[in-house]
């Protein structure tokens, strides 16, 4: 699916501003809302998630549906060309209407999906957009559905316990707040009636060439042409065939921290469309992780979309500053953890040369399950394949995206065969769906790893692992020790391996002068003693650390004000630690850290 861009055949109209807004019930929605302006409306900011932006647990807690209304009026010269409205995401499922009618329907909360409307549109529009926001066993991320929660104010007998209504909720099998809501922009753009519909970029490298293998999909009948320009605007390349190879003389490589775009422009007929790409490859070999044929260690994060009052919502501001510090950091890598982040945040890492492993919203697969159900009690397969597929067709072309990850943290060790039998064909429908056949990974938790048949089967083994906090916590010496043996188990299998979670909880201002865990001199020294079994062990390729900042998540006794894990506090304060890495990542190379 091409991003939506306005050039001098097609036009682009973007509906962010103020919505106005109607919380519904798990049941359903009047139907009157999808026909008639509301009565008495909410006003709600898009694209933002909705649980922040107004008091009151009505809010933050609802469970359920949530209705979004928006007039529309197109202007008569662009009703004579193909109009689509297009959601860059919205969590976690949608129903759309347009003057009453049902026009598409949308399940998943983290990728676009878009229609033609010509055939619904009057001379004045009704748009609306209703958003279900519940998790359970058929959604990803996952969602508990072991019951209800009981509430009530004075508990006077056990009588009264007994009588309590039950107040159904989210459950959430994942720590981070389920956010809802249209979390990306919605926008309207027009073609021509004959039009492109995708391009394909397949890049390689011979000798100092750039070799392009591209595939240009077209509705209609028209002239091809492509055009291939480089930063100085100058013409490299062109072809006139819907697919075909074409050469780079001298090419400039995209690499992390020195990123390199090329332009294709593509015309056809009256249409036209520019897609942007860099000139890299990325591949395993024995241990190593490959770009442009050197090897590449993963310096970073895992991080989430997550701020205060805009929640998931799109902040491009937010994201500029989050790679600032980045480079401030000397970091060159994030796992989009987890789900796919916004197109927006790609886009951006293309243009500042960070890497990415681009990870689906399949995390919760684990919790609460027994030996005797295991992955059957799920209902996520035809939705994960279906995820696998949008993920990639969004993010094919994009020179930041070096992997990409099906899952994170699902139970692989209670069941290993049917473990295996999940996730493997997952596995092959990933390399299938990739023009770049970029390596492919799941993310394993801290579990038997003896057991685990699903991570010796991918491409690199990533593994989250919190000795020092939720295994041995506190007691650094013997959590450096289990780590160091661990490590031996893994290096036998002869396969690169990193690290895509480790850290420890830390209050932002609290210090002791004897480390003490959630003391900013505890998550220091907790680093440094996993970070010197990871330099010990040359088929590890890279640290990337939990997380990036703190992150809001579910109220619990887990949990004060959300997730400490966050080298930077919510509002992007460093934490000591993140003066530790800024100096470790400093002094280790991009390429060539291990030999």
């Amino acid at each position: 699916m091409l991003y939506p861009e306005m050039n001098v055949s097609r036009a682009l109209i973007d509906l962010s501003g103020i919505w106005e807004f109607q919380l519904a019930q798990a049941e359903g929605f009047k139907e009157k809302w999808t026909k008639v302006p509301f009565e008495h409306p909410e006003h709600i900011a898009v694209p933002a998630s909705y649980n922040d932006q107004k008091e009151g647990t009505q809010f933050r807690d609802h469970y359920g549906w949530a209705v979004y209304q928006k007039k529309l009026e197109i202007p008569v010269m662009l009703k004579k060309e193909r109009v689509v409205l297009r959601f860059g995401s919205v969590t976690q499922a949608a129903r759309v209407y347009l003057n009453g009618t049902l026009i598409c329907t949308h399940k998943g909360g983290f990728l676009p999906f878009e229609v033609e409307i010509n055939p619904y549109l009057e001379e004045e529009n009704l748009l609306c957009v209703a958003v279900d926001n519940r998790v359970n066993y058929g959604t990803l991320p996952i969602g508990n559905e072991a019951g209800a929660a009981f509430f009530g104010s004075d508990l006077p007998d056990i009588e009264s316990v007994r009588n309590m209504k039950a107040r159904p909720q989210n459950l959430p099998n994942f720590d981070f707040f389920n956010y809802a809501g249209i979390h990306r922009p919605v926008k309207l753009y027009t073609t021509p009636w004959n039009y492109i519909k995708d391009i394909t970029i397949v890049p390689d490298i011979e000798g100092t060439d750039g070799i392009v293998q591209y595939q240009i999909d077209c509705e209609g009948s028209g002239d091809l042409h492509v055009e291939i320009y480089d930063e100085a605007g100058q013409k490299v390349c062109e072809g006139f065939e819907p697919e075909g190879t074409l050469r780079i003389p001298d090419a400039h490589l995209w690499e992390p921290g020195n990123a390199y775009l090329y332009q294709a422009c593509v015309t056809f007929g009256e249409d036209s469309y520019t897609q942007s790409f860099g000139i890299r490859t990325v591949r395993v070999e024995g241990t190593r992780f490959l770009i442009n044929n050197k090897p590449f260690y993963f310096k970073g994060f895992g991080k989430h979309e997550d701020s205060a009052v805009h929640g998931r919502g799109l902040d491009e501001a937010l994201n500029v500053k989050d790679l600032s510090l980045m480079n401030w950091l000397h970091a060159n890598s994030f796992r989009t953890s987890h789900y796919p982040y916004s197109e927006e945040m790609m886009n951006l890492c293309d243009r500042e040369g960070i890497v990415v492993i681009d990870e689906t919203p399949a995390v919760g697969l684990n919790f609460g399950w027994d030996d005797t159900e295991g992955f059957a009690k799920f209902r996520t397969k035809e939705h994960h394949e279906d995820v696998i597929r949008d993920m990639i067709a969004r993010d094919k072309n994009h020179p930041c995206v070096v992997m990409w990850s099906i899952a994170n943290e699902p139970d692989t060790e209670k069941q290993p065969q049917a473990s295996y039998d999940y996730f493997k064909p997952l596995y092959d429908l990933a390399h299938a769906c990739d023009p770049q056949d970029r390596p492919v990974t799941l993310v394993i938790c801290q579990n038997d790893y003896i057991r685990d048949l699903v991570a010796p089967a991918m491409d690199v083994i990533c593994f989250n692992r919190y000795y020092g906090w939720y295994v041995y916590g506190g007691n650094l010496e013997i959590s450096k020790e289990a780590f160091e043996y661990e490590m031996k188990y893994w290096a036998e299998l002869g396969k690169p391996a990193m690290i895509t979670e480790y850290g420890a909880d830390t209050v932002a201002g609290l210090h002791s002068a004897t480390p003490n865990m959630f003391t900013e001199e505890y998550q220091m020294e907790y680093y440094r003693a996993m970070n010197a079994v990871l330099d010990q062990c040359p088929f590890i390729i890279g640290e990337q650390m939990w997380n990036f900042a703190d992150f809001a998540t579910i109220q619990g006794v887990m949990r004060v004000d959300g997730n400490k894990k966050g080298l930077f506090t919510r509002d992007r304060r460093p934490k000591l630690a993140a003066h530790y890495f800024r100096q470790r990542w400093e002094e280790i190379p991009d390429f060539g850290y291990k030999k």
